[in-house]
């Protein structure tokens, strides 16, 4: 049975799961799903081409589905896709996508606190978190596990890597490989997030691993393109060698530099 107020509007074209709790003043939309569990607080909004997963919260004045800020919109049919177990903060906006991708996706069990804003065709992955006023430019791509401190403005078409810690206030224009830490003004790679990865069971001889590659790249006196030929070379092969080196080498904004590399 769904908890659904008098006072809120549903569309008669939503489609509700069981067990959808729909608060006083909350609007749904239709084309918009919302799926079993999943609880619409007061005035929180839920607009066309929102796909809302299982047990997620839409806290009040949250939007989810708003139409791009992105001039080049002209009224495509899109979809803003929100994965189970994900929390939607006060105020935040998670704009539908464009023509670009057709989607908006944040991924299962995030975390988008207060004030954040995710623009048209962002993708983040899995159990990603957003501290408070973070704001994502338009086709940002984030991996599971990343954080990003509060107040951060991240550049569009952005890529961030899985198991990422961003300084909160960072201005990120570069793309962030995966399991570093990075921060300082203007931001730089300040090393790994060693406790993150501890935190989720990465062995300490996994992380040394990773941090001898992380040396190759910004401690070693080469530049990105002789390091990453050299990790080839005379590292052994491993997933997340694998990974980074793919992440470095798809780059089409360039990695973040860091303050001790040549």
């Amino acid at each position: 049975m769904n908890n659904i107020s008098s006072l809120a509007y549903v569309h008669p074209e939503a489609k509700l799961g069981d067990n959808v709790i729909i608060e006083p003043f909350a609007y749904v939309d239709r084309n918009t799903e919302i799926g079993d569990g999943t609880r619409v607080m007061t005035q929180s909004t839920v607009l066309s081409g929102a796909h809302i997963g299982n047990n997620c919260t839409i806290f009040p004045h949250a939007t989810v589905g708003g139409i791009p800020q992105d001039l080049k919109f002209r009224g495509e049919d899109t979809q803003a896709i929100i994965g189970d177990n994900t929390v939607i903060r006060e105020c935040a906006t998670v704009n539908r996508g464009t023509a670009s991708k057709g989607f908006t996706k944040i991924g299962s069990n995030c975390l988008i606190m207060a004030y954040c804003h995710i623009a048209h065709d962002c993708v983040l992955n899995d159990h990603v978190i957003l501290s408070n006023s973070t704001q994502l430019a338009g086709e940002v791509e984030i991996d599971d596990y990343a954080i990003i401190s509060g107040g951060a403005l991240v550049h569009q078409f952005t890529k961030i890597g899985a198991h990422v810690m961003i300084q909160g206030g960072a201005k990120i224009g570069k793309d962030i490989p995966p399991f570093v830490m990075v921060g300082r003004e203007p931001i730089t790679f300040v090393g790994l997030n060693i406790v993150g990865l501890r935190r989720r069971g990465f062995t300490s001889e996994r992380i040394n691993s990773i941090q001898e590659i992380y040396r190759y790249l910004y401690q070693s006196g080469f530049n990105f393109t002789q390091a990453r030929e050299r990790i080839e070379k005379e590292l052994p092969e491993t997933e997340d060698r694998n990974y980074i080196l793919e992440f470095v080498r798809t780059s089409s904004r360039g990695i973040v530099r860091g303050n001790m590399e040549g």
